[in-house]
């Protein structure tokens, strides 16, 4: 199975992610985020930073999840090669997540091709059948 697959959409990126949990889903959700800016199987494994977002329910925790990547990139010059221990669990408030996401500082040795602007709920959809597509819309 693919990781993700990237979409055609006459202004902004979109892309659709799959897993056989949610999971996995989520993480290759990352990835496809980052691939619409840079080519994250090139990025070295150099820092690693621990997330820990909450959302009311499973679309506001994977926007939230997914604009990490872009406050990362803000404000540490972040660039996203790897996600590792996704945990998504229920809690009173809705849902948690857990992660890890490992890459580098972005260099001259790294070509930058994008820029994803937001998340956005529009056309977002989390199936989960036999196994788990995600689908997003990012504004670039």
């Amino acid at each position: 199975m693919e990781k993700y697959i990237i979409l055609d959409h006459t202004a902004d990126g979109k892309f659709m992610a799959f897993g056989q949990t949610l999971e996995e889903a989520y993480a290759h959700s990352a990835l496809a985020v980052a691939s619409l800016m840079w080519d994250w199987q090139k990025i070295e494994k150099r820092v690693t930073f621990p997330i820990d977002v909450l959302g009311s329910d499973l679309e506001q925790l994977l926007v939230r999840f997914l604009e990490e990547i872009l406050y990362l990139l803000d404000t540490e010059n972040f660039l996203l090669g790897a996600v590792d221990g996704v945990k998504i669990e229920k809690k009173p408030e809705g849902f948690g997540l857990k992660a890890s996401f490992s890459g580098d500082q972005g260099s001259h040795k790294y070509e930058i091709f994008g820029s994803v602007k937001a998340v956005t709920y529009n056309e977002m959809k989390i199936r989960q059948d036999d196994y788990v597509t995600i689908q997003v819309v990012v504004d670039m």
